[in-house]
């Protein structure tokens, strides 16, 4: 796994000051996919399509087949022969993942009936259960529905991952491991996050897929 890194921080040099919370934020998420966790995970903008990025990646394959196990296959097909059969050769494994973005009605009523800023603390209340992982987009560290989700998390016993921008702002105090890339300006920001995602998912996925 620190190869991946290693290949990550050659490709993108300014990373290299975080490449100790990289790994760091992969064995929180290693451990709660072995605890039988799952990864939360929201931002704002072009964070938000990052979130249902890492989602996509997590949630199918990614560079390795996950092939479904053979047990699981066979109870498929003694409930159903044909259809049964295709789920057993399509369906793949997966790492659960939610990205808190999506969820268009729920996050609209919330805004209407109670208070927008509180739309992802409301699903971390709901959805996040000790041992679970949720990690926080925000460039700036500041973003208000970030940090609510954040301190919700921490009071129900999450692990917090940020992924901010330089300093890491106010979310620096509330995340268990941060990631803070060395740029101020936002694209420039989301710009590094999306590689460091993408070696977390690759990491994931050889962990738990790679045999």
């Amino acid at each position: 796994m620190i190869g991946k890194i290693e290949e990550l921080i050659q490709r993108y040099p300014l990373l290299s000051s975080n490449q100790g919370e990289i790994y760091k934020a992969y064995e929180l998420m290693k451990t709660s996919y072995e605890d039988r966790g799952k990864l939360l995970v929201a931002g704002n903008g072009g964070s938000a399509s990052d979130a249902e990025h890492i989602v996509g990646e997590l949630m199918k394959g990614f560079k390795l087949p996950r092939r479904m196990d053979e047990a699981l296959g066979e109870r498929f097909i003694a409930i159903d022969d044909a259809c049964g059969a295709e789920l057993a050769d399509k369906l793949q494994n997966a790492l659960p993942a939610i990205a808190l973005t999506s969820h268009t009605s729920l996050n609209t009523a919330f805004l209407n009936d109670v208070d927008g800023k509180l739309c992802f603390a409301q699903q971390v209340n709901g959805y996040g259960m000790k041992g679970d992982v949720f990690m926080a987009m925000s460039t700036s560290g500041n973003s208000e529905n970030i940090l609510y989700a954040a301190i919700t998390a921490k009071a129900k016993g999450l692990k917090v991952i940020g992924l901010t921008g330089k300093g890491g702002g106010k979310l620096a105090s509330l995340a268990d491991v941060m990631i803070a890339v060395d740029e101020e300006e936002t694209y420039r920001a989301q710009e590094l996050h999306v590689p460091v995602y993408h070696c977390l998912c690759l990491m994931l996925e050889e962990y738990f897929f790679g045999k």
